[in-house]
């Protein structure tokens, strides 16, 4: 059964709404890596992100998930920990913004994957609509890519690219999972993983309390972190992994703002030219709501 138009549209909209709340967190959470580390800033952002999403959980809760879902809970959550990881300290060493542009690999190769192992029909013009936001991308990075910024950025480069390639699964799983739990389960589990697997670098790498002048910024990076992953399952439980995706393109807008603002990274004009490209490929995709289907059962 094919959901209305409005509903599809609607689904849209609180995606690209959620994508815009990750952004901020990106900004935040770069500002911490910078300041006490990647995986300090992790660890406790994630210890913040279980009391929140745990809180509203425990309110609703009802019984303990299914076997397989709490699989689904835990697979996630390990595949974030390792994607947060690459991407975060990539940020550290790489504008946000051809952060952000890098990362854009992810719902091209989700549109593939989805169409594999979700068996979801991807349209001529969702592909369509990712190819154009994509060329814009590709601007963005020839204009970024005439300023040599040395080694680290090189390798914050890389490690971004390989996130980005988890970030791709993850989409998949974000659609799977949403199928099967609500949004405050989903978001209680991932940060509960997430904590266990830094916890058990904890003897390796070592961290103390951040200072008191970072706590309102962990605290806002949960926040952020919490209210986009409730928003995203809420989405993702209501319109296909295919057409969802060229909503991430928007990230990129977000990133150039915040960028500018908090870290003064300038734009080039190949960076306007490469936005306008994405705005127009997010727009034509929002037009195709072809499979949004809000009746869906439970992910096998």
């Amino acid at each position: 059964m094919t959901a209305p138009r409005s509903s599809a549209i609607l689904a849209f909209a609180v995606a690209t709404l959620g994508i815009a709340l990750f952004s901020g967190m990106d900004a935040v959470m770069k500002g911490l890596v910078l300041a006490i580390g990647v995986y300090s800033t992790m660890l406790w952002r994630s210890f913040a992100g279980v009391v929140m999403a745990g809180a509203g959980y425990a309110a609703g809760w009802k019984r303990w998930p299914e076997r397989r879902v709490l699989r689904l809970h835990v697979e996630r959550g390990v595949l974030t920990s390792f994607m947060g990881l690459l991407f975060f300290w990539g940020i550290g060493h790489v504008p946000l913004a051809q952060a952000i542009a890098l990362a854009f690999i992810a719902p091209l190769i989700a549109l593939y994957l989805a169409a594999v192992l979700l068996g979801e029909e991807v349209g001529k013009r969702t592909v369509g609509a990712s190819v154009i936001a994509f060329a814009g991308v590709i601007v963005i990075f020839v204009g970024q890519a005439r300023a040599d910024l040395g080694r680290d950025a090189l390798l914050g480069s890389l490690a971004i690219l390989a996130s980005a390639i988890l970030y791709a699964i993850n989409i998949i799983m974000m659609r799977r999972q949403s199928q099967a739990a609500g949004p405050l389960e989903i978001a209680f589990f991932q940060n509960l993983t997430v904590t266990a697997v830094l916890l058990t670098g904890l003897p390796f790498v070592g961290t103390s309390a951040p200072a008191a002048t970072h706590w309102p910024a962990l605290l806002l990076a949960a926040v952020l972190s919490t209210a986009s992953l409730l928003l995203l399952s809420w989405a993702y439980a209501r319109a296909e992994a295919s057409y969802l995706a060229a909503t991430e393109y928007t990230a990129f807008l977000w990133a150039a703002l915040f960028g500018w603002l908090v870290f003064g990274e300038h734009l080039s004009p190949f960076t306007l030219a490469g936005a306008s490209l994405i705005v127009g490929g997010c727009l034509l995709a929002a037009r195709s709501p072809q499979a949004a289907n809000p009746h869906l059962e439970a992910a096998p």
